[in-house]
């Protein structure tokens, strides 16, 4: 009345089929014991090799009763070539299964070396893709600079072409004020221009600045409201009482000034 239920399938927890105990009466010999050797996943359930094997084993039963008796020469000379025939037979066939076995075999191999090749050839696929994009990025980059060579030559080109005859120019200085990119505002160091020398020439020197009696008159020549800083003390947003509450009426009026604003 209680049912269990396990982790596992049936399928899983199946053992080999239940092979019962037998008894053999005397002067019997049953063809079932000749399977004997076949096991549950070894020859169980039979395949076509085991029927092959199971027909030539009653072929070769059947061949054992009909050998002559050795009772004569004759029937000894008859049993010998019976003998004789039948073990060629036997290589002939163990000579097929060597072939079989060879077939298989040689398939298996011709399968390894085809994965083999398979592999071999991805991985050559992947080096030449490799070598592919690099010749790619060094091939854009060529191409990037020979851009790049080919707008600088022709900006100089346009340059040239404004002056063909060489003719002397002269100075348009309004021009070059309003430009900001001209020689008046970012000149060049190629044009013999060095921001770096006399930076000296840019640090300010003033008499009253350097000299204490020029301290003196720059701070007499400013008003007093400059030297003589007033300060007033802010004035306290809310009322409050002695006891340091604020009033309701004060509030009452902050909020009616927010809400107004």
């Amino acid at each position: 009345t209680v049912g269990t239920q396990t982790d596992y399938r049936d399928g899983e927890a199946q053992t080999d089929p239940y092979s019962p105990e037998y008894v053999v009466p005397s002067g019997s010999f049953p063809e079932l014991l000749t399977l004997a050797t076949l096991a549950w996943g070894q020859g169980l359930p039979a395949g076509l090799a085991e029927v092959e094997m199971i027909e030539r084993a009653r072929e070769k039963r059947a061949w054992e009763a009909n050998l002559p008796a050795m009772d004569s020469a004759s029937n000894i000379a008859k049993r010998r070539k019976m003998m004789d025939h039948m073990e060629r037979k036997e290589w002939a066939f163990r000579e097929q299964e060597i072939e079989k076995l060879q077939e298989v075999r040689l398939e298996v191999l011709k399968q390894l070396l085809r994965r083999q090749e398979e592999n071999q050839n991805k991985l050559h696929a992947k080096r030449l893709q490799y070598h592919w994009q690099n010749h790619q990025k060094a091939k854009e980059e060529r191409i990037k600079k020979v851009h790049h060579d080919c707008a600088l030559m022709l900006r100089k080109l346009i340059a040239q072409r404004k002056n063909v005859m060489g003719k002397l120019e002269r100075r348009d200085i309004i021009q070059e004020y309003t430009d900001f990119a001209s020689q008046a505002y970012a000149p060049l160091s190629r044009h013999g221009y060095f921001p770096d020398n006399h930076a000296e020439r840019y640090v300010v020197r003033s008499f009253y600045l350097d000299t204490f009696a020029g301290l003196c008159e720059l701070e007499a020549s400013l008003p007093d409201y400059v030297t003589q800083v007033k300060s007033k003390a802010p004035k306290p947003k809310y009322t409050t009482t002695e006891t340091g509450y604020v009033k309701r009426s004060a509030r009452l009026e902050v909020t009616l000034e927010q809400v107004h604003q």
